[in-house]
């Protein structure tokens, strides 16, 4: 007789409630962000069963889960002794899990827009629609590139650097904002404020 399953703590079933639903604005499916949150809270690496179990998933389901969640870098595998199951846990550090989260998107959506940019910027024009394009292709790789190297930077930062820097982000604004006063430059403009 199958014993029956312990419920999630309502804390925990609304956490991984959430990560389900925001997964698919974050480009995964809802069943691999409810298994990922719920390795997240887990205060010990779990199991395939384990996780089936908690989120009444099938065990396929939660195979195909966790492979995509290894593919992204986000749960590592682990061994007990004396037990041949692979169990799995979240990286304990919240700012290494940002960094590859980061890393991941930028491997599967910035670098290989970069690397079209690239290549349409090497192109030959024979038109002034295509040095238009061209050009604005041109202005799109040019932010791209320093936003990759401001990425770059920050990744090197130690994690308790880098919060300090984010800390400073209003502190920065607001003297940025005095300078473009100073210099005559105006802000952007936000939408919806003419």
């Amino acid at each position: 007789m199958k014993q029956a399953q312990t419920p999630l703590p309502e804390l925990t079933r609304q956490f991984v409630s959430h990560f389900g639903e925001m997964g698919s604005r974050w480009g995964i499916n809802r069943t691999v962000g409810q298994i990922y949150a719920l390795i997240f809270l887990s205060p010990q690496p779990i199991n395939a069963d384990e996780i089936a179990e908690g989120l009444s998933f099938s065990r396929s389901n939660v195979s195909m889960g966790l492979k995509e969640l290894q593919s992204w870098r986000l749960v590592h595998m682990r061994h007990q002794p004396g037990d041949r199951r692979e169990y799995f846990e979240a990286p304990a550090d919240v700012w290494e899990i940002f960094r590859t989260l980061a890393e991941e998107r930028r491997r599967r959506e910035i670098e290989p827009t970069q690397s079209m940019l690239r290549s349409a910027l090497l192109q030959e024009t024979h038109s002034a629609d295509e040095q238009y394009a061209q050009q604005r292709m041109q202005e799109m790789y040019d932010l791209i590139d320093k936003l990759m190297t401001w990425f770059d930077d920050v990744q090197r930062l130690n994690p308790d650097t880098a919060l300090q820097l984010m800390g400073m982000g209003s502190a920065v604004t607001r003297v940025l904002t005095i300078k473009d006063r100073l210099t005559g430059k105006s802000p952007a403009r936000k939408e919806g404020n003419d």
